[in-house]
């Protein structure tokens, strides 16, 4: 009888030890995956940033690793930001609430999350304003938004050559608070999304001053495509 329950023991024991070393090969696999994700999300971020900050003409080595460090820190700090607060909302729908309830407590944690976006907005602003000019730190906003400023605002003009002086004034300013916003976006699709909305709103602004938008744009169409016939 004492013999059954020492083997009945050792095979419990056993199973245990089996169960644990599973489990550890798991979270160490957890873990290697994990690691390797973010050594390769970091060499992204280190390769688009070197991208940017190469255009800026830097000589000083110093100076060029801090802004490079400064750019992967934010890109970084941003994405942890949006991650943290996506499985926050998350949760808030996986309880089962009601709702309005649900629906509110969404909207405060995107508020939260905007919160926290500008203050590390702002941070990364004022330190790359240590060492670069304005000229350097538009080129670096542009390129964290792909040239979609400089590019759509150079569109208007050639698409509209009559805008008043007010009328371009505004659509600067839109499309520069837009890339500001953009900056801070967690996708390359959600940065365009956050300039297609803006773009939106310029629209609106000039079919009330009365440009027919969609005869315009297409006309400036056939006007570029007449212009790559004669080239």
């Amino acid at each position: 009888m004492r013999f059954s329950t020492i083997h009945f023991d050792f095979l419990v024991l056993n199973r245990l030890m089996v169960i644990i070393a599973i489990l550890l090969v798991t979270t160490t696999y957890g873990q290697d995956i994990n690691n390797q994700q973010e050594q390769d999300y970091l060499k992204v971020i280190k390769a688009r940033s070197e991208k940017i900050v190469n255009v800026l003409e830097i000589t000083d080595s110093h100076k060029y690793n801090t802004v490079l460090n400064e750019l992967i820190r934010q890109y970084s700090c941003v994405n942890s930001i949006h991650e943290k607060s996506n499985e926050i909302v998350t949760k808030i729908k996986q309880q089962a609430l009601p709702k309005e309830e649900a629906e509110e407590a969404i909207k405060k944690q995107e508020l939260k999350k905007s919160e926290k976006l500008e203050q590390r907005h702002a941070r990364f602003i004022a330190q790359l304003k240590i060492s670069l000019t304005e000229d350097q730190l538009d080129k670096v906003k542009d390129g964290m938004t792909y040239r979609v400023f400089p590019i759509t605002y150079a569109g208007y003009l050639d698409m509209l050559p009559a805008l008043t002086e007010e009328q371009r004034n505004q659509i600067y300013i839109w499309l520069k608070e837009a890339r500001e916003l953009a900056m801070d976006a967690e996708s390359s699709e959600k940065k365009h999304a956050v300039f297609g909305k803006y773009k939106g709103r310029i629209n609106n602004y000039l079919s009330k001053a009365g440009y027919d938008m969609k005869k315009e744009s297409k006309a400036w169409q056939e006007r570029i495509k007449e212009g790559q016939k004669n080239k």
